[in-house]
């Protein structure tokens, strides 16, 4: 019996994208730190959906985490077919403002854990017909944003890994996807801590977590090399790309003060 491993899955956009999979009757591999929320969702959804939902509670920002969950998987023989790397947070405000530790922490749980969790289930994802990874990166990895700078810088080296990866694995039964959403309505600002002005521009682009869940799930199905969600978000990025680095960063800078 396969299943889809979503990280992250307790709540935003990795709890959408475990009810979108779950409409479409995959089963679920739930992990995040909260065991009560995922027990809470994992029973809904095997009843509501009629299909099977196991759920691991653990800190993947830890090192021996992402171990600790393949082995969780080859002890109950849950074999893996959909691989979602969705975990990750931000940081806000000017990079001194946060400890050395509580950086170092985000950029392992957004860069590291993603990478380890690639690695470990890569021989497993092989053994099937055909599997999918899909790695939730942001609009902020077309970009720098001061105020956002190492989030930002994590995001983008989720697109690059994602796109080298895919093409490492053109050809195989692995199908590798990118999906870049903007301002979403989850608990991402909270607990960056995002200032006022920036949530207030934030306000006219946002999306529900079920918008951003559907398009990604889509994005995976379809094999796309990668998405950004919503219009908006890709005009954004093209202008990311046409205009002078130095503008686009003195916009950003102003938002995130």
């Amino acid at each position: 019996m396969t299943y889809a491993l979503i990280t992250g899955a307790s709540k935003g956009i990795g709890k959408a994208i475990a009810e979108e999979l779950a409409q479409r009757k995959y089963n679920l591999l739930l992990v995040a730190r909260s065991a009560d929320s995922l027990k809470e969702i994992a029973d809904n959804l095997s009843k509501k959906h009629h299909i099977k939902v196991a759920y691991l509670a653990i800190d993947l920002s830890l090192n021996e985490s992402t171990s600790q969950v393949y082995q969780w998987c080859e002890a109950n023989k849950y074999q893996v077919q959909i691989l979602i790397n969705n975990a990750g947070y931000g940081l806000s405000g000017p990079f001194k403002s946060s400890s050395i530790a509580e950086n170092i922490n985000m950029m392992h749980l957004n860069t590291r854990t993603l990478v380890q969790m690639c690695h470990q289930f890569l021989p497993m994802l092989q053994q099937q017909k055909q599997a999918y990874i899909l790695n939730i990166a942001s609009t902020a990895a077309y970009q720098a944003v001061p105020g956002l700078c190492l989030y930002a810088a994590t995001k983008a080296f989720v697109l690059h890994f994602s796109r080298g990866l895919r093409h490492e694995l053109l050809g195989s039964s692995i199908s590798v996807t990118s999906v870049s959403p903007g301002a979403t309505n989850t608990d991402f600002a909270s607990r960056a801590k995002v200032g006022k002005k920036a949530l207030k521009a934030a306000e006219k682009v946002n999306m529900t977590a079920e918008q951003v869940a559907k398009l990604a799930v889509n994005a995976l199905f379809n094999k796309k090399p990668e998405i950004v969600t919503g219009f908006v978000n890709q005009l954004g990025v093209f202008f990311a790309w046409l205009l002078p680095k130095s503008i686009l960063e003195q916009i950003a800078g102003d938002l995130y003060k």
